[in-house]
């Protein structure tokens, strides 16, 4: 009996030190944001953390998968839509920040005082270097939304101005500065960009501020009724502590150069919907 009970204690701890596998967006891995917080969760829940960074697109495709457990992604209504077929539960917001359009320096006085509507009319009339993400990510997803905004034609790979990285941000952002281009990007991502540059010119703000440009990030545990072999119980327990005191606090006091970088959002849950 004794033998019994020492082998199930072994295989109970061998089964809570799983980790808790994620689908996560470049924006939150390439910041750092996920570098903090995972140990401040397995502190408070003795879970490990273990994620994958990729577009929101893949994140969720991940899920549908049942390769992952939990997401954390920034596309509203394409998670709305994930979780309406049944992919996702328990769908909760957590934090945000903004997208930004940013730019080679030599575009600062064609840009100044106008709006994101006007921006982006601008780019496309005179055929101005602009590199997309291109990989279904939030961030792409957020881009073709201000396009189709506009009423005329969305730009594709046979406009010979308009390129597809297929990358993360920070990669996109490095095209951009090496083709002397435009991009759309999360703010948390070019404040990394920033740091990164240690003082050397780099591509700066064109554009911020316009309500159009919020980005809203939610979390989401993979439906276990689906997927028999998600952690779901792991993966409620993130969903509590991330939208709980302990990791709303943590995503506020994450800064870089001194700013922050997200804004805990779970008190809002309306944008979740």
């Amino acid at each position: 009996m004794k033998k019994t009970l020492l082998a199930l204690g072994i295989f109970s701890s061998i089964l809570m030190a799983q980790p808790l596998k994620m689908a996560t967006t470049t924006s939150t891995d390439n910041t750092g944001l996920l570098d903090d917080l995972a140990p401040k969760f397995q502190q408070d829940t003795g879970i490990q953390l273990q994620w994958v960074s990729v577009g929101t697109g893949n994140a969720l495709k991940l899920g549908e998968n049942c390769d992952v457990s939990v997401l954390l992604v920034h596309s509203p209504k394409v998670e709305e839509n994930y979780v309406k077929q049944g992919f996702g539960v328990d769908r909760k917001a957590v934090m945000y920040n903004d997208f930004v359009i940013i730019g080679d320096p030599s575009y600062l006085k064609t840009f100044q005082d106008k709006t994101l509507k006007e921006v982006f009319q601008t780019i496309q009339k005179n055929k101005i270097p602009f590199i997309s993400r291109g990989d279904k990510s939030g961030t792409h997803n957020k881009e073709l939304s201000i396009w189709k905004s506009l009423g005329g034609k969305t730009p594709s790979k046979q406009d010979t101005w308009y390129k597809e990285s297929g990358q993360g941000m920070l990669a996109t952002i490095q095209i951009a500065s090496e083709q002397k281009a435009i991009t759309l990007t999360d703010r948390g991502t070019f404040i990394k960009y920033t740091a990164n540059l240690k003082g050397k010119q780099g591509l700066v703000l064109l554009s911020q501020g316009d309500d159009a440009l919020k980005n809203f990030y939610s979390v989401i545990a993979v439906n276990p009724k689906r997927c028999k072999n998600v952690d779901y119980q792991g993966a409620t327990r993130f969903i509590e502590w991330i939208t709980g005191t302990q990791g709303q606090q943590a995503i506020k006091d994450f800064k870089l150069d001194g700013q922050e970088l997200f804004t805990p959002n779970a008190q809002n849950q309306n944008h979740a919907k």
